[in-house]
């Protein structure tokens, strides 16, 4: 990922998150993080259990999340005085009224927790930086987190435009979106990624049913005069009919490399069969048992390293509810 890609990327999951936007610029966002986003990205499992236990009304930490650390620190460099502001789109709720509420409630919090502190010091560290690139750790946490609550999803297309007529409804049919990752495995590896989706309504299935998707909006709620298709088939048979569909495409492939990945395995196990062969003949009784315990270890790594195999995982699944009877 290069860094506008994780620019937006960034941007997608503070939205999703609800969290506020208190200015961002094409090099970095400084957001006041939902209470969503503040138990998944701090870490703070006993101040969140305080407030559950309490119902007090929580504090959610801010962040300065930087994606172009280059470009940020010459903004900050050509003002030394001030952040990077004058280049930044501030979003339409962040009013100066609105930042002096924020800093009072952040003061209030460090104050419940630490006593009165001199709110120059305060000033100096209130808001945490993290330069957010592809590896960094912030970056990977977004990632698990978003694969961990966005695993599996329940969405309605969201119609074009509205009948007129108040009492037309729309049929929308249920379908079921499943990504999977395919991993060719040996001493090499390649992944292959594949999406599927099985109409509820007649068990029909198409490929490449991301695809199809990023076409559409979507959202969580029932659109207005809208009504679901009765399912045709279960959910269980809808995951046998993409079970179905992921065999045939991986019985068409070519497994050369398998046939290949299987002589080289049978190469190394012969090298360190001879090898070993030779040390246990020529070892002292008390050593032969070690000498055997390190030679199951080492063909049990061979195995695993050179071993061909396939594996298929789903990465993520969904219901979505598509205008129209497919």
């Amino acid at each position: 990922m290069n860094q506008k890609q994780v620019h937006r990327y960034l941007q997608q999951y503070l939205e999703a998150t609800n969290c506020h936007v208190i200015e961002k610029s094409p090099a970095h966002f400084t957001v006041k993080l939902s209470p969503e986003a503040d138990r998944i990205l701090t870490n703070r499992p006993y101040y969140w259990s305080f407030v559950d236990r309490t119902g007090a009304e929580p504090e959610t930490m801010s962040f300065l999340f930087v994606t172009d650390k280059e470009k940020y620190d010459a903004q900050a460099n050509q003002d030394p005085g001030s952040e990077p502001s004058q280049t930044t789109t501030t979003a339409p709720a962040a009013t100066a009224q609105t930042a002096g509420q924020m800093n009072n409630q952040v003061n209030q919090a460090l104050a419940r927790s630490y006593g009165i502190v001199p709110t120059q010091v305060l000033a100096m560290n209130r808001i945490p930086r993290d330069d957010v690139h592809f590896g960094s750790k912030r970056l990977k946490q977004l990632f698990a987190a978003a694969q961990d609550q966005g695993s599996y999803v329940y969405l309605f297309q969201e119609p074009d435009s509205r009948s007129r007529n108040p009492f037309d409804s729309t049929p929308y049919t249920p379908w079921l979106g499943i990504n999977v990752k395919v991993e060719f495995q040996c001493d090499r590896k390649r992944e292959e990624l594949y999406s599927f989706g099985v109409s509820m309504a007649t068990g029909n299935c198409v490929e490449q049913f991301h695809q199809q998707l990023n076409s559409l909006k979507m959202t969580p709620r029932l659109p207005a005069n809208v009504h679901i298709a009765p399912a045709g088939i279960s959910l269980k048979k809808a995951v046998q009919t993409v079970e179905a569909a992921l065999e045939r495409k991986l019985k068409a492939q070519s497994y050369e490399w398998a046939e290949e990945a299987q002589k080289r395995l049978e190469e190394e196990q012969g090298i360190v069969r001879h090898y070993y062969d030779k040390l246990l003949s020529s070892a002292a009784e008390e050593q032969k048992e070690a000498i055997q315990s390190q030679y199951d270890s080492r063909k049990g790594e061979i195995d695993w390293q050179f071993r061909p195999r396939v594996t298929a995982s789903a990465i993520n699944c969904g219901i979505f509810h598509l205008a129209g009877i497919g």
